[in-house]
């Protein structure tokens, strides 16, 4: 009998090892799609009160293609243009070569053509672009087939959902009340991260960029999205970006926009975490500042983008989970 279940266990390990590893590929898309669906899941049940599942999944599946991946594409795609416009505000026509070869030669008595040199660069640079377009095409297929992916499996997780949860809870070797406690923990841990400090970083750091709009900051997309990031780290914030910005204008001399940036982020941005968060965040779960940074720090390296909305809930599950045992750990001996 041990040996039977030792071999069943060992079955299971392997099929979930090579399942993740066809998974590991599209993560990014998968957690997308679990986030997303996650969100929706409410909507779905509500739904379906009046249509049937696979209508009511297929019209949230568009909803969320217009509300939410059309959006972040186009804001990806503007944050993109910033950053390399960060690169190439200089005109090369308005460097002198000349005297720079002259002074190169002066201090090292060495002869050079910095014009032949930038052009046989460029010739170079071309190749490698060209060597590199591979590359990028395999990117934008990836990143095709990504979508795709996470599209059917958002559809598929909203149509059978209740499936889903229902096998989940008959598979789960633990009682009915230990899974209810722990699906409750894990639920309010993940509407916290998601509307207490996703949705709150989002609005302070709009907030944020709307006065870098506001006093013609340059790259002001692109400051903004860095404020959304920053925001979601407590005691950072966007004062990293805006504390700056309202010293750049001072140094280009302008300092009635640089009071009125100061003023502006102080009041406008300060209130809006200092109210509005402990206002959401009191409805779900209480979640420490060391849990947040150290997620959403951490998860933005193990697992890119969507890591900085798991991160926390990783962690912030950790702690749901061993509270959870905590209550139930006396109990569970004693069940059959």
């Amino acid at each position: 009998m041990n040996l039977s279940k030792g071999y069943l266990l060992a079955l299971v390990l392997l099929f979930a090892y090579l399942s993740w590893q066809l998974v590991t590929p599209f993560l990014q898309f998968v957690l997308g799609a679990v986030l997303i669906a996650f969100v929706c899941y409410p909507l779905q049940t509500r739904l379906e009160a009046y249509v049937s599942p696979s209508i009511a999944a297929f019209a949230l599946v568009v909803l969320s293609v217009v509300t939410v991946i059309i959006p972040f594409v186009l804001v990806a795609a503007v944050v993109a243009d910033e950053a390399a416009r960060l690169t190439q505000d200089r005109d090369p026509r308005t460097v002198q070569t000349d005297e720079l070869e002259a002074w190169i030669e002066a201090q090292t008595g060495l002869e050079v053509d910095l014009m032949e040199t930038v052009v046989s660069s460029a010739e170079q640079i071309g190749t490698v672009v060209f060597e590199q377009t591979t590359a990028w095409f395999s990117v934008v297929t990836h990143a095709l087939i990504g979508l795709g992916v996470a599209l059917f499996l958002l559809y598929y997780l909203l149509k059978d959902g209740d499936d889903l949860l229902r096998w989940l809870r008959e598979t789960t070797p633990l009682p009915d009340a230990v899974q209810d406690d722990l699906y409750g923990e894990l639920s309010d841990v993940m509407w916290a991260v998601l509307v207490g400090h996703v949705l709150i970083a989002i609005i302070q750091g709009v907030i944020a960029g709307l006065g870098l709009f506001a006093t013609d900051i340059p790259n002001a997309a692109f400051w903004t999205f860095v404020m959304v990031i920053l925001a979601l780290i407590p005691l950072i914030g966007a004062f990293l970006v805006w504390g700056p910005a309202v010293g750049y204008l001072l140094l280009i001399g302008d300092p009635i926009l640089a009071i009125l940036l100061a003023i502006y982020s102080t009041i406008v941005v300060g209130l809006s975490d200092d109210y509005l968060r402990p206002i959401v965040v009191d409805r779900y779960a209480r979640l420490s500042p060391a849990v947040i940074i150290i997620g959403v720090l951490g998860g933005l390296y193990a697992y890119g983008i969507m890591g900085l909305f798991f991160g926390p809930v990783l962690v912030g599950g950790l702690f749901a989970t061993l509270d959870v045992v905590n209550d139930h750990y006396d109990r569970l001996g004693d069940e059959p």
